[in-house]
């Protein structure tokens, strides 16, 4: 194992092994306890139908049911369907509600929002917008409306960072990147399975291709195409093991260059980036 391997590994927090049940009682007991430090009403969580939001999700609405049986406050959670016009696994989607069973569902679509903001961009500029940074454009909104929707009702933004996906930068800065609490970070994308597994999750909804769906040129782009590694390859790396030295250099590369994406903007007195 390189040492920088072994940073990475210390600074995402991975075990090589984990308990599921045990994961799931920290992690519930994580989210309550925020919960009722910060005085908030609840959480707010969109839900795409893929594994991490299914995840989440679940583990939101356990830790709120948990709260209310044990308090005498209300808290609520909110799972927010965000598409851009009509989503093309929206079943997966609506199976992923129906397992979650939020106490609220709602949907916004995004599409009118962001045409609206790539055609600003293009009257301003003279220029088109990349397909790809229109995919940016689509995160950023989403995550615009549930904070739009967490201002509204006293509630947390909840994000879906994991360590498979922290480790590449593979996710959008200030889209789906933007959280106030991430109660899955430090699992990896098996571990997240797993968890799944122990709560009953419908096998479908993790067994799927993992995808950002962001691109309209590349619809429904597995995240493995797009990375040129694969969820095996990345979780290996996180546990420790051996890779082939040629991949271990892509994800040490690819974690250093995406360094940015995971620390807050950065100021004089940063040291970080001088590395």
């Amino acid at each position: 194992m390189s040492s920088l391997q072994r940073e990475i590994i210390e600074a995402l927090q991975v075990e090589q092994e984990i308990d599921p049940k045990q994961e799931i009682r920290n992690r519930v007991d994580f989210l309550k306890d925020y919960l009722k430090q910060t005085g908030a009403k609840g959480y707010v969580l969109g839900i795409s139908g893929g594994q991490d939001s299914t995840l989440t999700g679940k583990l939101c609405q356990l830790a709120i049911t948990e709260l209310n049986h044990e308090t005498d406050s209300s808290y609520t959670f909110y799972a927010v369907r965000l598409p851009y016009g009509e989503q093309r696994d929206e079943a997966d989607a609506q199976d992923a509600l129906d397992f979650i069973q939020p106490d609220k569902r709602i949907t916004v679509n995004i599409k009118a929002a962001v045409d609206a903001s790539i055609q600003a961009f293009e009257q301003a500029t003279g220029e088109t917008l990349s397909d790809f940074n229109k995919g940016n454009t689509k995160a950023r909104e989403r995550m615009k409306a549930q904070y739009d929707l967490g201002a509204h009702y006293g509630c947390l933004v909840v994000g879906t960072d994991h360590a498979a996906e922290a480790i590449t930068g593979f996710f959008t800065k200030h889209g789906d990147g933007a959280c106030d609490i991430a109660p899955i970070f430090g699992l990896n994308k098996g571990q997240g399975k797993l968890l799944l597994q122990e709560l009953g999750c419908p096998q479908h909804l993790y067994t799927k291709a993992p995808t950002a769906d962001l691109e309209d040129n590349q619809p429904g782009l597995p995240d493995e195409v797009a990375l040129g590694l694969t969820y095996q390859e990345l979780d290996a790396f996180l546990e420790g093991k051996d890779l082939h030295e040629e991949k271990r250099a892509k994800i040490e590369e690819r974690y250093t260059q995406t360094e940015h994406k995971r620390q807050p903007p950065v100021t004089l007195y940063d040291h970080w980036w001088k590395k």
